[in-house]
C-alpha cells in the first residue's frame, strides 16, 4: 500500500508554525551575502514600487520619511526640481479630473430636474 504524502493540513497550527520559522531559519542561513541583499531589494522594491490604493500608498511614505528623516523634504524638493516639468502634466490631470466633476455634477444636476408635467 503506498503511503500517503503528509501535507500541511496533517500538522497544527502550532507544528506548521514551527515548521516555517524553522524554514526560514535555515533558508536564511543557506543563501550568501549576496543572494540576501538581492532578495532584500526585490522585497522593498515590491512594497515600495507595487503599492495599491491610498492606504498602501501612504504606508510606503511614512517608510520612506522615517528611513531618510530630517533629510526627506530636502530630496523631495531635489527631486521635484529635476522633473519640474512633471508638474505641468499633474496640473493638466487635476485639470481634466476637476472638468470630469463638474459634468457630473452637470449631469447629475439635470437628471433631478423634472418637468412639472411628467407626473
Amino acid at each position: 500500500m503506498k503511503k500517503k504524502p503528509i501535507t500541511y493540513s496533517d500538522l497544527s497550527k502550532k507544528q506548521l508554525e514551527n515548521l516555517k520559522d524553522f524554514y526560514i531559519q535555515k533558508k536564511v542561513e543557506s543563501m550568501s551575502f549576496n543572494e540576501l541583499k538581492q532578495y532584500v531589494l526585490e522585497i522593498i522594491s515590491h512594497q515600495i514600487n507595487d503599492t495599491i490604493g491610498k492606504e498602501e500608498e501612504m504606508e510606503a511614505w511614512r517608510e520612506m520619511s522615517d528611513f531618510f528623516g530630517e533629510q526627506f523634504e530636502i530630496i523631495i524638493l531635489e527631486i521635484q526640481a529635476k522633473y519640474i516639468e512633471d508638474k505641468n502634466l499633474i496640473e493638466t490631470e487635476i485639470d481634466s479630473q476637476e472638468q470630469r466633476i463638474k459634468l457630473l455634477e452637470r449631469n447629475n444636476f439635470d437628471e433631478e430636474k423634472k418637468d412639472m408635467w411628467d407626473d
